[in-house]
């Protein structure tokens, strides 16, 4: 029986990997990338399954028997200053399924997808996209991190070669479905009083890039009329992106997540700034795009009275995404025969790998209860007994459609 106890012991060989006073720092295609490789390898060698890397560089713990498998797993980067359950969670709940999955009629297959938090290149659900096809090759692998390094060339050093990546679709079809347990990054569970949660379906998402261009002056002596503050109209249409987020029948969760600011010096007026605008809504893209067309509205004016040149680019754009109704339909039968009750079914704003795979395969996310709702942080916590009832889930659903899906 899948135990708290259990995964405690599988995580807690990762406490020695890239954990610091300011939290969890595991970026791809480094060397504490590869310390999670080993942990990986050494938690297939413990329950019979032969590791296996895709041409993307996802990791896979592979059973005896011919595919197509039943894919079950997460990701085992982070986010600088991460939590330790962001992704790990769900991959040691896979191995803990997997031990006693052998000589079921769906055999499991684990996988830990790379560089699914993009915190090095902005490159979200890196490997799972590369699965899906849905990688811009020759712009993703140029994109350039702080430190100046292209990710081909990270990729190389780790030992993928980025030139395969194109034939990362081919080992799709291994998969007959695939299911994530994650975190819930939410309070939702926690208010209904519930261990773990279905997921139904991925918020719509757009990254909006903009460049506010206007003029370096000094700050002490340039008249405010003359003035042409990028920063300042900045400032504005931050502000103007979030009023206009509550407006409309469905509302858009707006985030500036990140800013530069150019010459960035004290006694200057700022010539450039550069921002990202995070917009997710559960009304897909008619909300986002409503929200989009006002926003350059505002930004019309803003730069007719700053004198700052405004311009837009969308960044990334990924779609609402449903999940398989008759996997959910098996999580829920499983969930409530595991747990003595029916159990939520909630919305997930984030992106995750499981949704990427979604467009092309079955796939299913199931939620574990975080009380205070934190996560992308050393803050993130959960309870390691509700861990072990969404793996006991898991595996319930799995032997309940595996006659199904075969």
């Amino acid at each position: 029986m899948i135990t708290a106890e259990g995964l405690a012991i599988r995580l807690s060989d990762l406490e020695q990997i890239g954990i610091g006073p300011d939290g969890v720092r595991r970026l791809a295609w480094t060397a504490e990338d590869a310390a999670t490789q080993a942990w990986f390898e050494r938690q297939a060698a413990g329950v019979g399954l032969r590791v296996e890397r895709d041409p993307a560089g996802n990791l896979w713990a592979c059973p005896g028997s011919d595919p197509p498998w039943w894919g079950i797993g997460s990701h085992l980067d982070s986010v600088r200053g991460g939590g330790r359950f962001d992704g790990p969670l769900g991959v040691a709940c896979a191995f803990e399924i997997a031990a006693g999955a052998a000589g079921a009629a769906a055999p499991v297959a684990v996988l830990s997808f790379a560089d699914e938090e993009g915190a090095r290149w902005g490159t979200p659900t890196f490997g799972s996209k590369a699965l899906a096809g849905r990688l811009d090759l020759p712009a993703v692998l140029s994109r350039r991190d702080d430190a100046g390094v292209e990710l081909g060339d990270a990729m190389r050093l780790s030992g993928v070669d980025p030139d395969g990546i194109s034939a990362a679709p081919g080992w799709l079809g291994r998969l007959a479905g695939f299911v994530e347990i994650h975190i819930d990054q939410t309070t939702d569970l926690a208010r209904a009083d519930s261990p773990v949660g279905v997921v139904s379906s991925l918020a719509a998402r757009t990254r909006l890039e903009v460049v506010l261009r206007g003029r370096a002056d000094h700050a002490g002596t340039t008249p405010r009329a003359e003035r042409r503050d990028a920063l300042s109209a900045a400032a504005r249409l931050i502000v103007g992106a979030e009023d206009l987020a509550v407006r409309g029948d469905a509302p858009v969760t707006v985030t500036t997540s990140r800013i530069l600011a150019w010459p960035n010096a004290s006694t200057t007026i700022a010539a450039e700034v550069r921002l990202w605008i995070d917009a997710r809504s559960a009304g897909g893209f008619a909300a986002i795009d409503a929200w989009h067309g006002a926003l350059d509205s505002v930004a019309e004016e803003l730069s007719a009275r700053s004198g700052v040149e405004i311009a837009f680019s969308v960044a990334s754009r990924s779609d609402a995404r449903e999940f398989s109704p008759w996997l959910r339909a098996a999580l829920a039968r499983a969930s409530e025969e595991v747990v003595g009750h029916a159990v939520p079914e909630v919305v997930c704003f984030a992106g995750h790998d499981a949704g990427v795979l979604a467009e092309q395969i079955p796939a299913a996310m199931l939620f574990v209860r975080n009380e205070t709702g934190i996560s992308h942080s050393p803050a993130e916590n959960v309870e390691l007994a509700d861990a072990a009832v969404a793996a006991r889930v898991v595996e319930r659903a799995l032997a309940s459609v595996g006659a199904v899906a075969w």
